[in-house]
């Protein structure tokens, strides 16, 4: 592909889908072309306040766009695999948002079809291609904090009101705090786990997995896992969305510890590692964010230095990457009770 912009469509006009628009604008290989909703008001509505020219009032006909290079898939999780198989069929780019698939079965069929069509396609999650992220590999790289034993990652917030019909609740629109956020968790643990071990990520050993019920939909509200990775290191991961957590990551060495302000995130003023030393009582804190800068558009130009590249998949999140963190979450749901059958 030459260097003129990638030019993205959205399917959905939610509330991530408006904010992967607007860093759209701050993005250097990316600009927005066509937006598509259930009904072509929305659509118009949407294109009108971000400048799309195209607006379609279904997501088949943005498909059918050959104007539209690459994708961002980012309606209820439930309909990613039906949108991700007719985009790779169209020879469309795919960033799908996360979780990918609703399970390990679903995300192989998605990127069987991607292989089969020789597309790109990565799951987004949009804190792997920001530089923090990269500064914490260069961290735990140095073994500042020696062997490290513990990982805590949770990713806790409380949605604005109940409402069992509302997709972060409702089971046929595949809500649940493990789904929507746990997902995080998991895959900064993998990654943690696989760079102190040489490589971009870990599988873990063993999973096991506790949740609290909604009533009515049996979704988890909140919910915990532990995860036993290769040489007993052990990460607790929390996600809720009935309950406001610290939103961190914490990892505990042997001579010290590193701890992660707003990891997903990635806000200035609010994003930072620090890095404790306990035999020495030395603590370093590094400022991670410039007020510019935009989570979304480092991750908007990863696919779009990826996809000038001719490179199907993404170094910041794989398509192995992305199978793990799957077969990690099915285990942590059948282990809480939480079943989309």
């Amino acid at each position: 592909m030459s260097t003129s912009k990638i030019r993205w469509g959205i399917l959905s006009t939610g509330s991530i889908a408006r904010r992967f628009a607007s860093s759209l604008n701050k993005s250097t290989t990316g600009i927005l072309t066509a937006v598509a909703s259930r009904t072509q008001e929305q659509a118009e509505k949407f294109s009108s306040e971000f400048g799309a020219p195209h607006a379609h009032g279904d997501y088949a006909s943005l498909i059918a766009n050959s104007e539209v290079d690459a994708v961002y898939i980012a309606p209820p999780h439930p309909i990613h695999k039906e949108w991700a198989i007719r985009c790779a069929e169209a020879g469309k780019a795919i960033l799908c948002e996360k979780p990918a698939g609703m399970n390990h079965r679903e995300l192989d069929e998605m990127l069987s079809v991607v292989k089969a069509k020789d597309v790109f396609f990565m799951e987004a999650f949009m804190y792997r291609c920001h530089p923090q992220t990269q500064l914490l590999r260069e961290t735990l790289r140095r073994n500042e904090i020696g062997s490290v034993r513990m990982i805590h990652a949770t990713f806790s917030y409380p949605a604005p009101s109940y409402n069992p019909r509302e997709r972060r609740y409702a089971r046929e629109l595949g809500g649940g705090s493990i789904l929507d956020v746990g997902c995080y968790g998991v895959s900064m643990s993998r990654l943690i786990a696989g760079e102190i071990s040489g490589r971009r990520f870990a599988d873990p050993l063993e999973v096991k997995g506790f949740a609290r019920l909604e009533p009515e939909e049996k979704t988890d509200l909140t919910a915990a896992a532990l995860l036993r990775f290769d040489g007993d290191l052990i990460a607790m991961v929390q996600s809720g969305i009935a309950l406001k957590g610290e939103n961190s990551v914490r990892i505990e060495g042997e001579k010290g510890t590193i701890t992660v302000g707003c990891p997903w995130a990635v806000r200035h003023g609010e994003s930072f590692i620090q890095v404790t030393n306990h035999l020495t009582g030395e603590t370093r804190i590094q400022q991670t964010t410039l007020p510019e800068e935009d989570l979304y558009a480092y991750e908007i130009d990863e696919v779009g230095r990826a996809v000038r590249s001719g490179d199907k998949e993404s170094p910041e999140m794989n398509w192995e990457d992305s199978r793990g963190n799957a077969a990690v979450l099915d285990a942590w749901l059948k282990e809480a009770g939480v079943s989309y059958a």
